[in-house]
């Protein structure tokens, strides 16, 4: 299966704006927050944030707060609509906002879902209100003929995020709760070999908590399916400045680096993210302390230079007439720049 990130040619510049508040309304245990952003929303692509700044213009809460975009509507004043949960007090200030108040946003931020180039079966998994990124996602894939398929699960049925909307536009639609309250007793990882058999499943798109996401990927490998997997991990910055979104992932040329969830993902490889490093620097990882590179072969001596007219001692190949140099034009350079 062949991809690329988002419409070709997008442009994914990010943009800082002053966006005034539409709608703040409550979806269970979470808050659905709608602004007037059209920058941001001529910009989007499915799978990337924005980064809010809370607190007001005189608060010491100096982060901005990273929200995934839940889905956007250019066509209706160019507005943006994320999903979060109050967990501290940088989002219970952002839950307190109201229509016509004005926030600080920078964004689309991060690097989008991949999307499959020829129609394929998609697996859409969602942990929380992590499902939020995949609805636009499962927009996009729908367009490009792709086959749908939704597995939601969350600790309780006030947490599932999306059912109802997965229902109504999924080919299927399977829901766990950890204490049954909706949908199936358990984890999505418990019903996923069941989903990959019966959807046909080519591709797996998840988003949720790590845990979630390391255990997805695990199960996909028995069956050789790609993971695209959208990390949670705390943004500071949201731009690559700061540092304290990095995780171990393994890059193609086998060397492990800790990239920066905000600049290199949100979305990477599920194959490729070391899950039980994360939160650590594994002791491989370029950079890490006492890592040393590996020795690199020396190059060939420089050949000495013959005077002109002469050729190397030595007896010259058939077809070749003396005086005549052997190399011709851009020879040496064959494969770059493909």
């Amino acid at each position: 299966m062949t991809s690329d990130r988002g419409e070709p040619g997008a442009a994914l510049v990010p943009t800082q704006v002053k966006g005034t508040v539409l709608t703040v309304r409550r979806v269970d245990a979470y808050y659905a927050m709608t602004v007037i952003a059209p920058g941001v929303a001529a910009r989007f692509r499915p799978g990337q944030f924005v980064a809010v700044a809370v607190g007001g213009p005189q608060t010491s809460m100096l982060l901005r707060r990273a929200f995934s975009i839940h889905q956007v509507r250019p066509d209706h004043g160019g507005t943006v609509e994320f999903v979060f949960a109050v967990a501290g007090p940088g989002t219970g200030w952002l839950s307190e906002r109201r229509t016509r108040d004005t926030l600080d946003l920078a964004g689309p931020l991060g690097r989008p879902f991949p999307l499959p180039r020829d129609p394929v079966n998609a697996l859409l998994i969602g942990g929380g209100y992590g499902s939020a990124p995949l609805f636009a996602l499962g927009d996009k894939l729908r367009g490009r003929g792709c086959a749908v398929d939704f597995l939601l699960g969350a600790a309780s049925a006030d947490r599932v995020f999306g059912a109802l909307t997965a229902r109504r536009n999924g080919r299927t639609a399977v829901v766990t709760t950890e204490d049954g309250s909706m949908g199936a007793r358990g984890q999505v990882t418990d019903l996923l070999a069941q989903v990959i058999h019966e959807a046909r499943t080519d591709v797996i798109y998840a988003c949720g908590p790590m845990g979630m996401l390391r255990a997805v990927t695990r199960l996909a490998s028995r069956y050789e399916l790609p993971v695209q997997a959208l990390v949670e991990e705390s943004m500071a910055c949201g731009i690559g400045v700061c540092m304290t979104c990095v995780l171990p992932v393994v890059g193609e040329d086998g060397v492990t680096r800790m990239a920066r969830s905000c600049v290199d993902g949100p979305v990477f490889r599920g194959d490729l993210v070391r899950w039980d490093d994360v939160g650590t620097i594994p002791v491989d990882a370029l950079g890490a302390p006492g890592w040393k590179p590996r020795p690199q072969a020396k190059p060939p001596p420089p050949a000495r230079p013959q005077p002109p007219g002469r050729q190397p001692v030595g007896k010259q190949p058939a077809g070749k007439q003396p005086g005549r140099s052997r190399i011709g034009p851009g020879a040496g350079r064959r494969g770059r720049g493909r």
